[in-house]
């Protein structure tokens, strides 16, 4: 059994292939990236009199490793079918099964590779890239974005715990202070208590808020209690950064982080807890998609086709981006509540696995 699995000649040639080729068309796609990213930026540049050094170093540096994992998956595919298919068309697949090399021997480099890959992708997606984004969208905050992201939000619903919902009728992220604040208490269904005040702000000295102009009333039963007051401290499981994230604040935190703030926002009973959900699977699931596309490159690369490589690069990408395309549907139907998030994530794979072992059967051995 070792000796089935022990690496030879033939398993570092194709693993040299397949890594040489992955990583060379990935260069090459980086390097088209930045140079129409920076054509397109370049007048924000010297409008804003962004330093070089924070162009290179806190923008594209950080940009390239983003970029490269969204991309790995397709450019595994892209390569294994390049490579592969030039085997099959030099002979060399011929000569490899002729050797007494079962063709799913010939797969093992092939899963080598893809495991090398899946885990560099696994780990800066999930641990480099969240703190590499922080500097990007840093970055774009200061140099690119025309409008700062300060601005009042109106008509703020949310349930900070459970049973326990707060409306504003605004929120100024620019002075941390919310307008006509209430806050509403209920047990079994039932209210139990109601603080309203003309206005709410956040002391960053005491990490309390302030209301002001307050008003609660508390109910018991038939009994009802009114507190009246000018100024009061409180607390309250509220975070006024809340306000200033960006929508894709979640691309700047680690797997930790994220799994933290999914507790936290099912601690309050968020109801748009799922598109996080989706998002930490989707971390999951991805990286396994560079096994799943391995898989089916070699199987449709391994064998001559009319039409030559050109048809085989063809049907590849039709299903890599099949694949692209069922993961963003499914990730919608999962935020509008029509499928689990778990299921939106995993449920392309669970298809293209299905596709690849009908391939694999269908591969002549």
């Amino acid at each position: 059994m070792l000796k089935y699995f022990r690496i030879n000649t033939i398993d570092l040639y194709i693993i040299k292939k397949f890594l040489g080729t992955f990583f060379f068309a990935l260069l090459l796609i980086i390097v088209v990236a930045v140079v129409f990213d920076f054509s397109e930026k370049v007048d924000d540049f010297i409008e804003k009199n962004a330093p070089a050094k924070a162009i290179i170093f806190d923008y594209y540096m950080n940009f390239i490793p983003h970029f490269a994992v969204l991309f790995s998956s397709l450019f595994t595919f892209i390569s294994v079918i390049f490579f592969t298919s030039k085997l099959a068309y030099d002979s060399e697949i011929v000569a490899i099964l002729a050797s007494g090399r079962s063709f799913r021997r010939m797969l093992y480099p092939y899963v080598i590779s893809a495991a090398i890959i899946s885990g560099f992708s696994f780990l800066l997606s999930n641990y480099v890239i969240p703190d590499a984004n922080k500097h990007r969208l840093e970055f774009e905050e200061v140099y690119i974005r025309n409008h700062p992201y300060n601005f009042d939000k109106r008509n703020v619903h949310k349930q900070i715990s459970p049973g326990i919902y707060i409306f504003m009728e605004s929120f100024s992220n620019s002075s941390d202070m919310g307008y006509k604040f209430s806050m509403e208490k209920f047990e079994n269904g039932r209210l139990t208590s109601k603080l309203m005040a003309d206005y709410i702000r956040w002391d960053t000295t005491k990490r309390k808020w302030n209301l002001q102009n307050y008003y609660i009333r508390n109910l018991k039963g038939f009994d009802e209690t009114i507190i009246t007051g000018q100024s009061a401290d409180t607390t309250i499981n509220l975070d006024p950064e809340e306000f200033k994230r960006r929508d894709e604040f979640v691309e700047t935190m680690n797997l930790g982080e994220l799994n933290k703030f999914i507790r936290n926002l099912r601690s309050q009973g968020s109801d748009n807890v799922s598109a996080f959900i989706i998002e930490k699977q989707k971390r999951l699931a991805y990286p396994i998609s560079t096994f799943i596309l391995t898989m089916i490159g070699v199987t449709l690369s391994s064998r001559k086709v009319r039409g030559g490589i050109g048809m085989q690069l063809g049907s590849g990408l039709g299903l890599s981006f099949g694949y692209i395309l069922f993961m963003q549907f499914s990730s919608q139907f999962a935020i509008s509540g029509a499928l689990s998030p778990f299921l939106a994530a995993w449920v392309p794979n669970f298809i293209f696995i299905i596709i690849s072992i009908v391939l694999y059967r269908l591969a002549p051995k």
